[in-house]
Parts: C-alpha cells; sequence; structure tokens
C-alpha cells in the first residue's frame, strides 16, 4: 500500500466504516421490525413486500449480513494498520487497533443500531434494495456457510427445520390491543378486549335471575295479562302456567298487536299460547362467545337459562351479551332505581340482588368471580346463614354493612374498600 495516496487511504478507511455502519443497522432493522405492521404494509408497498421476502429466510440473510460486515471490518482493520505504519511508523498497529475500536463501536455499531432499533422500517426498507441483489451476489458463500452452522445447530440438539410461529394467543392479542395506545381510540380498545373475554364469562354470569323475570302467567285473569301486555317495556316476554318451569313458549308483542287489532275478546289465553314461539333453553354454563354464535344460528333472540337438572336458573337475551361487547346501550325503563349507588363519603349502597362483574364495573373493584353470582350469593356463602340482623363482614379487603334483610336474603349492603375507609378515619 505504500502507492497509495494517503487521502485515498482515509477515504477507502471512511467507506469502510460507513459499509459496517449499513451492514450493522440493517441487521438490527430487520430482525426488530414489527412482522404484523410489515405483513400490512407488504399489501401496499413493494419495499415492505420485498423485506417480507427476506425474513423468510432469516439465515440467509443474518448470513448475508454478516459477510457483508465481517468483510468491510476486517479490510477496515487492514487500512488502519497500513495508515498507522504510513504515519508512525511500524510498531503502531496496536495503536492503531485501538483507535479503530473505539471509532466502530461509536459509529458503526452502537449509533446505526440505536438508530435502527428506534426506527426499524426507516432502515430495514431501504436496506432491502441491497440486501437483495447482495443476497443473490454472495449466494454461494452464504450457503456455504449457513451449511455449516445448520450442521452445527443439529448437532446441538436445535431444528434448523422449525417454522417460527407468529400467530398470536388469546393473551398475546390483549396485550396488542392494551398497548396500541392512540392507534386505537380507546372505546374501541375496550369493545376489542371485551370480545377476547366473552369466552371467560358464561350465561348464568349476565342472565336475569329467576326471581326477576317478567312473564305472563297464565293462571291469572285475562284483564290482568292484558293489563301487563299493554303497559310491559319489553318486546319478547315469557309465558308460563303458575311456575315458570311451566314455560309454554316466548310471546313477540308484534303478534300480539294482530290480536288487539281484531278486539280485545279474542286475546285469549289460548291464543297467547299459540301465537307464543316455543322456548329456547340454553346451559347455564354456556361461554358467551359460544351462545352468541348459538343465538345467531338458531336465529333466536332469547333464552331461558337452565342447571344440570332441567330447571330454569333465569334469562338471557342477545341484548346482553352485545352490552357485555359495546357497554349498556339500552335504558330498562321498569328500573326505577339503580343497583349500585355511590354515597357522598365514596363507599357504595348496593342491592342484594346485583352481580358481583356489575359490582366490580361500577366501582372499579376487584371482587372474587369465580364463586356466587351476586352480592347476595357472596354474603350468604361467608355468613354461612341468613343472618337475623344487619351485621358487617369483610371480603377480599371489602367492607360490607348490611342495611335490610328479608326473610330469604340480603336485600341492600353498604360497601367499601378498606384503604377508603382508613382514609376517611384520618380525615376525621
Amino acid at each position: 500500500m505504500d502507492d497509495i495516496p494517503l487521502w485515498l487511504m482515509f477515504s477507502l478507511l471512511a467507506s469502510l466504516l460507513t459499509a459496517s455502519a449499513y451492514f450493522s443497522g440493517s441487521e438490527t432493522g430487520m430482525m426488530s421490525i414489527n412482522r404484523y405492521r410489515l405483513k400490512h404494509l407488504a399489501k401496499k408497498h413493494r419495499s415492505a413486500r420485498r423485506t417480507l421476502h427476506l425474513l423468510e429466510r432469516p439465515d440467509r440473510l443474518i448470513g448475508v449480513i454478516l459477510i457483508g460486515n465481517n468483510l468491510a471490518n476486517n479490510f477496515a482493520a487492514i487500512v488502519a494498520a497500513a495508515i498507522a505504519v504510513r504515519l508512525y511508523g511500524q510498531g503502531y498497529e496496536f495503536v492503531a487497533g485501538v483507535l479503530l475500536t473505539i471509532v466502530m463501536l461509536i459509529f458503526a455499531e452502537v449509533t446505526p443500531k440505536t438508530i435502527a432499533a428506534l426506527h426499524p422500517e426507516k432502515i430495514a426498507f431501504p436496506s432491502s434494495f441491497l440486501l437483495k441483489p447482495l443476497l443473490k451476489l454472495f449466494y454461494p458463500v452464504v450457503w456455504v456457510v449457513n451449511h455449516f452452522s445448520n450442521g452445527m445447530l443439529r448437532m446441538l440438539g436445535f431444528d434448523v427445520d422449525h417454522v417460527r410461529n407468529d400467530s398470536l394467543s388469546k393473551d398475546e392479542l390483549r396485550t396488542v390491543v392494551d398497548e396500541s395506545g392512540e392507534e386505537i381510540p380507546s372505546d374501541h380498545q375496550g369493545m376489542l378486549i371485551n370480545i377476547l373475554d366473552l369466552e371467560k364469562v358464561t350465561v348464568n354470569d349476565i342472565m336475569v335471575p329467576r326471581s326477576e323475570i317478567i312473564g305472563l302467567n297464565l293462571e291469572e285473569a285475562s284483564e290482568t295479562l292484558l293489563d301487563q301486555i299493554v303497559n310491559t317495556e319489553y318486546t319478547r316476554l315469557p309465558v308460563f302456567e303458575g311456575d315458570i318451569n311451566n314455560i309454554v313458549g316466548v310471546l313477540h308483542m308484534r303478534r300480539v298487536n294482530r290480536l288487539l287489532r281484531a278486539g280485545a275478546n279474542h286475546l285469549t289465553k289460548e291464543a297467547l299460547k299459540r301465537f307464543s314461539r316455543e322456548p329456547y333453553f340454553v346451559p347455564e354454563s354456556t361461554p358467551l362467545h359460544t351462545q352468541l354464535l348459538n343465538f345467531q344460528r338458531n336465529k333466536r333472540r332469547i333464552g331461558l337459562v337452565v342447571n344440570e337438572y332441567g330447571e330454569i336458573e333465569g334469562l338471557v337475551t342477545l341484548e346482553d351479551i352485545l352490552e357485555e361487547i359495546v357497554g349498556d346501550f339500552t335504558t330498562n325503563l321498569a328500573e326505577s332505581e339503580e343497583d349500585v349507588v355511590e354515597n357522598p363519603d365514596h363507599s357504595f349502597t348496593i342491592d342484594g340482588t346485583a352481580t358481583i362483574r356489575d359490582i366490580n364495573k361500577v366501582t372499579g373493584w376487584d371482587l372474587p368471580t369465580d364463586g356466587p353470582k351476586t352480592l347476595n350469593g357472596l354474603a350468604l356463602e361467608h355468613l354461612e346463614q341468613i343472618p337475623d340482623g344487619n351485621v358487617c363482614f369483610v371480603v377480599d379487603g371489602y367492607r360490607f354493612e348490611t342495611q335490610s334483610l328479608t326473610d330469604k336474603m340480603i336485600d341492600k349492603a353498604r360497601a367499601e374498600k378498606f384503604h377508603n375507609l382508613l382514609i376517611s378515619r384520618e380525615s376525621a
């Protein structure tokens, strides 16, 4: 190299450092890019498709990048040593190596890799233009290197033919939705999470309990039935004889209008039976995502929830399941009071029939949902009896104080979280 001008040697060294930086950044950019975003962009952009094609064989991609990187680094070391000898004479090659290592770490390794990690698409897409022809150019060398490398991996017990599975589990997908930030509006995020959570919730978690089912009892007087039909706020009503277990069918109010137009005297109990659709029964342990599909498949909007003995436990509707996804979008005019009401001291007055899931939604608490479904059930499980008078009890850090009781159940209770109780006492 004695005949090469010094300025040309410095230019060659700078070019080699630039090449090393390119390969270092390309490696990090290619390996850091979001595969799902890449698959989406590949539908629109040629550079994204090229990048995706390169990543289909990561062993070849890494092979060509490392070959280029090592060639650039080795030649840079040779040129740096030659420059040191030209400037200072023999014996300064070690100094040149140390200085080159520092320069290479800063400008050819750490800096380009950091930039690529922060902006993988901006580095990977342009890099693909050069990496693809380089892969074809160095393919024989890459093939030999990968052949020996894969052989060593097989000797160590690794399956080099294993195809990477980029599919997401439900929990991973939930994390993706949570981390989407401003890319997806918060209300849309909530709906997506609720859809994923449908399989964790069964129909008996959201059903209207048997004691609260409003229907037409054919043992009532005809005038009572007519008054109930005229004043109901519901589109469909169960029709039964004496007891809900003696269900006859489900009556749609649209069909009742035909009878009413013909005259009130045509609204007989036999006519109600005839115009009722056969009941549709749902096992109480059916997950919501399954029941949603069952409603669609059977063209039904309302089902009667039955236990393992065939007894009716409650009622579930299509709207109930949809509200689990999008939130409450209907107003039940028959309900004049909320089940969970916040008090001025940040405690809550809760109806005994309120479900644990609804309590958690309104209060933001974390009461256990894998046991009893209602506050009354939770209290009776804890107390192991129906109390004779108002009592206090604590469940998982939440304090409950009964306010009104009946012979069969706890009607209302006041509840608060322990840390809220301590704060209110300290303030007092």
